[in-house]
């Protein structure tokens, strides 16, 4: 081997070297946390409890052994929500089989999404409701729980389907705590958070 081929060759093992070096070993916790004399509080999504597409009820118990993935939507949103499905479709497929993953979304119209066009809506995106879950409730808790998962909802007239929104995808630990987030319209910043996933799951991994 030449020089320059050496070279070459310490060159791209350096290059490997700095993309592993920028993936995290352990996501940090998002949010405002408490402190304590001994301990740190991490930010933690507050109780819930809704309803979905078969009029099961869903709550936090109900996710106490998975990491989730959260969004929130409107099956008649014109604008962004369609977008952001697009992307959670992405993160289904690399995750169907991953058992530990599940997938949650929120509607933000609960007048018109009811179960039965949640459930339709589900079917024509073609995905296992065991897997992915869609819920429903009332709208005021919606919307409150929107902005504990730091996704901001306003009504506006002027703005396609009357709901201002933004598209975040946002990933829940077992305990509750967020871990990442991306925004939901940009598929590069959805691929980096797929590798977040990754590095949670792995953290799950090792802990077993």
């Amino acid at each position: 081997m030449n020089k320059l081929s050496s070279f070459l060759c310490l060159l791209v093992i350096s290059l490997f070297a700095c993309q592993d070096n920028n993936i995290p070993k352990k996501l940090p916790f998002i949010g405002q946390h408490q402190y304590t004399a001994s301990d740190t509080i991490y930010y933690q999504i507050p109780k819930f409890e809704f309803v979905d597409q078969d009029s099961n009820v869903v709550n936090n118990v109900s996710f106490k052994n998975n990491i989730y993935i959260s969004d929130f939507f409107f099956t008649s949103c014109p604008s962004i929500c369609p977008k952001v499905k697009k992307q959670m479709l992405r993160i289904y497929d690399k995750y169907e089989e991953t058992e530990i993953i599940k997938m949650v979304s929120h509607t933000l119209d609960p007048k018109r999404d009811n179960t039965d066009i949640l459930k339709q809506y589900a079917q024509n995106l073609g995905v296992d409701t065991k897997k992915w879950i869609f819920l429903t409730g009332d709208k005021d808790e919606l919307r409150e729980i929107a902005l504990k998962y730091f996704v901001a909802v306003v009504e506006d007239e002027e703005a396609p389907g009357g709901l201002d929104h933004s598209g975040k995808i946002v990933v829940i630990d077992k305990n509750g705590h967020v871990r990442a987030f991306a925004e939901g319209t940009d598929p590069d910043d959805v691929s980096e958070l797929m590798k977040e996933i990754d590095v949670l799951i792995n953290e799950y991994d090792t802990e077993d």
